[in-house]
C-alpha cells in the first residue's frame, strides 16, 4: 500500500509578488526548491497562513538567493505581497520506505533566506 506523506516544506515563506496575467503557477527561489528538494514543475500544496487559502499548483524556479516567492495566474488571486505562506510537497511512499523517512523542512525568515533546514 502507498500513503500519501509530507516530504518537504517551506515553513511561512512571504510572497513578494503576485501577477495575474501569466499562465499560472508559484515561482520559488531557487536556494529554497533545492533546499526542499523540490524541482521544476513539480505540483506543490501551497497554504496561505494569512486567509486560510489552499491551492494545488507547479513549481517555477527563480533566481537562486532572489527571495521570490511569486504567485502567478489565478493562484495571484489567493495571496497578496506580505502574506506567510507554507509550501508543501507530497510523496507516496510504500511501507518500507516509511521506516526510515524524514521530511525535508525548511525555515525562512522575513526575506525568503533560509535559517535552518532539517
Amino acid at each position: 500500500m502507498l500513503r500519501r506523506m509530507l516530504r518537504a516544506k517551506i515553513h511561512r515563506a512571504t510572497i513578494t509578488e503576485c501577477r495575474l496575467d501569466y499562465e499560472g503557477s508559484i515561482e520559488i527561489d531557487g536556494a529554497l526548491m533545492e533546499a526542499a528538494g523540490i524541482l521544476e514543475n513539480e505540483f506543490v500544496l501551497v497554504a496561505n497562513v494569512n486567509n486560510g487559502e489552499r491551492f494545488e499548483t507547479y513549481v517555477i524556479k527563480a533566481p537562486k538567493n532572489s527571495g521570490t516567492i511569486g504567485l502567478r495566474g489565478a493562484a495571484a488571486r489567493l495571496g497578496a505581497v506580505g502574506d506567510k505562506i507554507i509550501v508543501f510537497s507530497i510523496g507516496l511512499l510504500d511501507e518500507s520506505e516509511l521506516k526510515n523517512f524524514k521530511p525535508q523542512l525548511v525555515y525562512v525568515d522575513e526575506k525568503n533566506k533560509i535559517t535552518s533546514a532539517k
